[in-house]
């Protein structure tokens, strides 16, 4: 499962996706994500967007669509069969789901649960099979949706996977934010019994899931481009991302990342589908704060850079987001003393030691995670408005960007897995 390393370094324009053509959503578009920007390019452009939903759960666990007053509340058209995967409340052959089987396990006993295997194995089939049962059903629909001369572009928006038990956030919660005594090894907690379970859930959710897409849509794919049309399927990773760190890009990445060996399994499978000819790209996007990241105290230090390198890539239009930033922070401190606080974070040996690209995803050290929580608390602290930060302002540019970059890419992929780093994400916003 190794990865090549490739940068987008260039801006560059493609027009395949335009006017008459169509953007899928594969999964349910949520506010303050990535995927934002890739729909706001899209509407740009004037394609036709295609949205689906995970669906919902009821009371008593089952999975439906979505119901009027919900379908009400989206643009159409939407696909309206569910798409969640995961097996977490899947009951297996005795009617017992994983949920089930982690819902009465004690905090003070997670590290000696011992969970039914052969039990959470028959509802991961189970899960995998509803899944690809609806995404044949859903794929009969979407045919129906697409003009017969566009060329389509598959955004494959699938991620997360926690299981929905009570025990596990307080886990994950003290892997990625403990301190003192309530810190918790990320490596003692993935090598648990628990921690495996979480290990598969994230994967069929964040990798399975784009490799049946891709496997299910292949009629489709072919009846296409027997046309003359393009097909292709853009996914989002992460796996760090090069930051200005002194005056060099230098790749970093948080940890303890838990969801990445799924993020590499992801990678995986965009490569082998690439070498049997599919168009499909994984794009490995910076950390920005989003409402599924926030879990991830510490994430958003990396973000801050970005204003460096706005200023270098795009000096003549950082002025007014440098000043907008400024005039969030307390008086008396300026955005070069915010910068001194994440270059001393970023360059400091503690980090740089969990910044090992071929050894990523490491796990957490005590020190290297109490360090970096700390950092992030004392650049919080420098704002006036504590609900009011500069990354809120910075993410927007890095998911407006990114859209920009993967729709201009995903045409013809410089490689089936790149990374967008704060470079490219300057040089689109000095275009803009």
């Amino acid at each position: 499962m190794t990865t090549t390393y490739h940068a987008i370094r260039n801006v560059k324009h493609n027009s395949t996706f335009q006017k008459g053509d169509v953007l899928v959503l594969f999964g349910e578009l949520f506010s303050r994500g990535y995927a934002n920007g890739l729909v706001e390019e899209a509407e740009r452009r004037g394609m036709k967007i295609i949205r689906a939903t995970v669906g919902r759960r009821e009371k008593d666990g089952s999975l439906r669509p979505l119901n009027q007053e919900e379908l009400a509340a989206h643009p159409s058209p939407l696909i309206n069969i569910p798409l969640e995967a995961g097996f977490d409340l899947e009951p297996n052959l005795k009617g017992i789901s994983p949920v089930d089987q982690l819902k009465d396990i004690k905090l003070s006993e997670w590290e000696s649960a011992k969970l039914d295997k052969e039990g959470w194995l028959e509802s991961q089939k189970k899960g995998r099979e509803r899944f690809q049962k609806n995404l044949k059903l859903y794929v009969q629909e979407l045919e129906k949706h697409v003009p017969p001369n566009a060329n389509v572009l598959f955004a494959h928006l699938m991620a997360g996977g926690v299981p929905r038990a009570k025990i596990i956030m307080p886990l994950m919660n003290r892997s990625v934010k403990g301190t003192g005594d309530r810190f918790l090894s990320s490596e003692k907690f993935w090598n648990s019994e628990i921690g495996q379970l979480c290990a598969q859930s994230f994967n069929d959710v964040t990798a399975e899931t784009f490799n049946l897409l891709v496997q299910e849509t292949t009629q489709f794919r072919k009846q296409i481009q027997d046309k003359g049309h393009k097909v292709s399927y853009i996914a989002y990773g992460y796996h760090g991302t090069e930051v200005l760190i002194g005056h060099n890009y230098l790749w970093q990445t948080y940890t303890p990342y838990l969801q990445g060996w799924a993020k590499k399994r992801l990678e995986s499978y965009s490569a082998e589908w690439a070498k049997h000819g599919v168009t499909c790209a994984v794009y490995n996007c910076p950390e920005i704060l989003t409402n599924s990241s926030s879990i991830f105290a510490g994430v958003e230090v990396s973000l801050y850079p970005l204003l460096k390198a706005l200023v270098k890539e795009a000096p003549e239009k950082a002025g007014a987001v440098v000043d907008k930033c400024q005039s969030l922070l307390k008086p008396g401190l300026t955005l070069d003393n915010l910068l001194e606080v994440t270059n001393q974070y970023l360059s400091s040996d503690t980090t740089r030691s969990h910044c090992q690209f071929n050894k990523w995803p490491q796990h957490n050290e005590q020190a290297q995670l109490e360090n970096m929580l700390k950092s992030s608390d004392h650049l919080i602290e420098m704002h006036q408005d504590q609900k009011n930060l500069i990354t809120f302002i910075l993410s927007e540019i890095v998911f407006k960007s990114c859209g920009q970059v993967m729709i201009n890419d995903a045409p013809h992929p410089e490689s089936p897995v790149a990374w967008i780093n704060h470079d490219i994400v300057a040089k689109w916003f000095n275009e803009q």
